[in-house]
């Protein structure tokens, strides 16, 4: 669908993925400079649900460049806080230009203490310094106000499930859910139940775009990759490519039952499909991937939040969103982009 003033409605579906969120920040800051695009809908999961609500808090109070700025003072946020941390770079690493903090001997020591002791022992009182940051730059009542809407999911620990948060929910609770890892994080309750990460059930959740009706079009913004050509060998290594497997699980399923639906609807054989509870209908899938340009960074460097850091990744999504728009701009409100029968190839 075109508007008639010829711009063409997206929705955004935001991945999650700790400081690498950033790279998401970059391909938000391109989007928003093009005037012909106009963002309907966002869901989003972990870093993906922070800028999710950035984004929309800032277009509520403003416009695209407001939006734009208001992402890149949370971000400069974020590097500002994560100066207090005693995880940092080893000055090799910062010598090699290698953004691991695998070598830093607090994150060693953290490691080895992990698998002994939870966030309810190492942190009792429940401090994340994120929810001042996400509270200081997110004005939740506007966004509840707001035309674009926002979905974000956490993942109900008592049965498993992934719950969406909607727009008339939003809150900063409900982010705080969506990023809370529980190796790092007591659980955030809210209404009495406690919920972790949205990762492990919807990163992100695709369905509630559905209920968009300005908005044929979602756009993928993926930086957690999905096929690794190497084995793992390290511990560090094999955990790291399981939490991506993880990760991208629930992701990998709600394509799968978008393209059975699809095919099913193709063949004549179903005239409406349920997804996630939605109404299905036909859509045009895009990605923007950052998973190439991030394979080669480990799982620890998710926690870098060194500004130097943040901007290089910030760089590595505008680029990729403006070889998107190059290739495929035309596309949106015409085709889909994202093969799904080559991306769920076995």
């Amino acid at each position: 669908m075109t508007r008639r003033d010829g711009v063409k409605p997206i929705s955004l579906a935001l991945q999650g993925g700790g400081a690498h969120g950033a790279f998401t920040w970059g391909v938000l800051d391109r989007l928003l400079q093009d005037e012909r695009i106009a963002i309907a809908g966002i869901t989003g999961t972990s870093a993906g649900a922070m800028n999710a609500v950035v984004l929309a808090a800032g277009l509520a109070k403003g416009d695209p460049e407001e939006a734009r700025h208001a992402l890149a003072q949370f971000w400069k946020d974020v590097s500002r806080d994560g100066r207090m941390s005693p995880i940092q770079r080893s000055a090799f690493d910062r010598l090699m230009g290698n953004w691991s903090l695998a070598k830093n001997p607090v994150y060693l020591a953290f490691e080895v203490a992990s698998r002994f002791l939870s966030p309810y022992d190492f942190n009792p009182l429940n401090i994340n310094p994120l929810r001042e940051i996400l509270e200081a730059h997110v004005d939740f009542e506007a966004i509840r106000q707001a035309q674009v809407k926002v979905f974000i999911s956490a993942t109900n620990v008592h049965t498993g499930r992934a719950r969406i948060f909607g727009h008339e929910e939003m809150t900063a609770d409900a982010v705080m859910a969506s990023a809370c890892l529980p190796f790092l994080f007591q659980a955030v309750e809210i209404e009495g139940v406690p919920y972790w990460d949205g990762g492990y059930m919807g990163n992100p959740p695709l369905f509630p775009l559905y209920e968009m009706a300005d908005a044929d079009d979602i756009l993928l913004v993926q930086i957690n990759p999905v096929v690794r050509d190497t084995t793992p060998r390290t511990a560090s290594e094999i955990q790291n490519r399981i939490n991506e497997i993880t990760f991208n699980a629930s992701l990998l399923a709600q394509l799968r039952a978008i393209d059975n639906a699809a095919k099913l609807i193709e063949q004549g054989l179903i005239s409406r499909w349920t997804l996630g509870g939605s109404p299905f209908r036909r859509v045009r899938l895009h990605r923007i991937g950052g998973e190439h340009q991030l394979a080669a960074l480990d799982a620890t460097s998710k926690l870098n939040a060194e500004w130097s850091f943040l901007q290089h990744l910030r760089d590595l999504g505008r680029a990729a969103a403006e070889s998107f728009l190059s290739e495929h701009f035309d596309d949106l409100g015409r085709r889909s982009t994202l093969d799904l029968r080559l991306e769920l190839a076995d």
